[in-house]
């Protein structure tokens, strides 16, 4: 244990201290998004919101992240920093919009404005990150992000657990308490922006306002993305709405889900730390494609699942295999990219994957409605297999560059 210990060690303080510092300021945007995913899948449903809203909800603020292209294209042109500061200062507003009113208009409203915020920040967060690493230190920068991130996520959607016994101290109901904290975690979330401020106070960028849109690699960027929006487009149809249809299919409450999705994203962020070890074992894209194809086959089993432990059981196994791949896959397309690409390449791979994903959360969400709790994962697999198969064949001879 202890040579494996100090490897792992080793590994991650080859990290630039600057970046180190950049990801522990995003803690506070994720603590306050995984509480805010909670109470619009499973407490909303509490509430009779029919899941249907709830899909529309969530595929709104993606549909939103088709803006990350042309403000990709702005970062590359004019500069990361700026956008960065303005998506992760957008992020309170919606949150607090959300938490003081049920009503549709307004809360489509704050979807839209939750997903401009989040196209700032992912059009600019892994190209600054790839700016300032070289491929010796890249793949343990991108798991750092992905485990720490994960761990704010997981304490978020953990603060749930909490609401029985701040009941039983102020005397509050059920919906003042789950209110009263989402406006506190919006509040908090602004601890983020103020930080990067200070962190990214002497960045130095060098903007290319003449740059071409399309690089040298964008042939290669698209084959990649569009492999990769098969994923998208299948997770859609379920994993979004996990809580929901635990809520529909089991009756559990958000005093659940809301923990077992912080325990699934704890271990999701424990499991990212095997990433870059399953890479310098196995090789980057046979790492990826492993951990892709044993998760689908526990997402598949959960359309036969009885019972609501054993579900949650599975769902954890699913997340942490799946998610595994994620840091691996943002350092492997970082690295076929040139550095002033990678902006774009960034914006261009998240939109093509968070489109079909926002369509189909939203027919996710209309087929739970119907009360057919097992479609969406038949639905998700076949689109699964499909991608793997293809990303497999079409890169295995394709590495990435410093």
């Amino acid at each position: 244990m202890e040579p494996e210990a100090k490897e792992k060690r080793r590994f991650f303080s080859k990290i630039p201290r600057k970046v180190k510092w950049l990801i522990i300021a995003l803690i506070f945007n994720n603590m306050a998004i995984g509480y805010l995913l909670v109470y619009l899948t499973a407490f909303f449903p509490q509430l009779n919101i029919s899941a249907g809203v709830v899909g529309l909800l969530l595929g709104l603020e993606g549909a939103m992240v088709l803006l990350s292209i042309p403000l990709g294209i702005l970062s590359d042109r004019r500069g990361r920093k700026k956008l960065l500061l303005i998506g992760t200062s957008l992020v309170p507003l919606p949150i607090i919009m959300i938490a003081l009113t049920l009503n549709v208009a307004v809360l489509v409203l704050a979807a839209i404005i939750l997903g401009v915020a989040e196209s700032a920040a992912l059009s600019t967060w892994n190209a600054i990150i790839a700016d300032q690493t070289s491929l010796e230190n890249r793949d343990a920068s991108f798991s750092l992000s992905f485990i720490l991130g994960n761990g704010a996520v997981a304490f978020g959607s953990l603060l749930p657990a909490f609401i029985p016994a701040i009941q039983s101290l102020t005397g509050l109901g059920s919906i003042p308490v789950h209110e009263d904290l989402l406006v506190l975690v919006g509040l908090v979330s602004a601890i983020t922006p103020v930080w990067l401020f200070r962190v990214l106070k002497d960045y130095k960028e060098t903007p290319n306002p003449t740059k071409l849109i399309r690089g040298k690699n964008f042939p290669i960027l698209l084959k990649f993305s569009g492999i990769n929006s098969l994923i998208g487009l299948g997770a859609g149809f379920i994993i979004p709405l996990i809580p929901t249809w635990l809520f529909l299919k089991f009756g559990t409450p958000d005093t659940f889900s809301g923990p077992l999705l912080s325990l699934s994203n704890l271990t999701i962020a424990l499991a990212a730390v095997t990433s870059p070890r399953l890479s310098s074992r196995f090789g980057l894209l046979k790492a990826i494609v492993a951990t892709q194809g044993f998760s689908t086959v526990f997402m598949l089993s959960l359309a036969f699942v009885p019972d609501v432990r054993l579900a949650g059981g599975l769902y954890i196994v699913r997340a942490a295999l799946m998610n595994v791949s994620v840091p691996l896959q943002d350092s492997y397309l970082m690295g076929i990219m040139s550095q002033e690409e990678r902006g774009l390449a960034s914006s261009i791979n998240t939109v093509v994957w968070r489109i079909p994903n926002s369509i189909t959360t939203v027919i996710g969400g209309l087929i739970l409605a119907t009360g057919r709790f097992d479609i969406p994962f038949y639905l998700a697999t076949i689109f699964y297999a499909i991608s793997i198969t293809l990303f497999y064949t079409q890169f295995k001879n394709i590495r990435p560059r410093s």
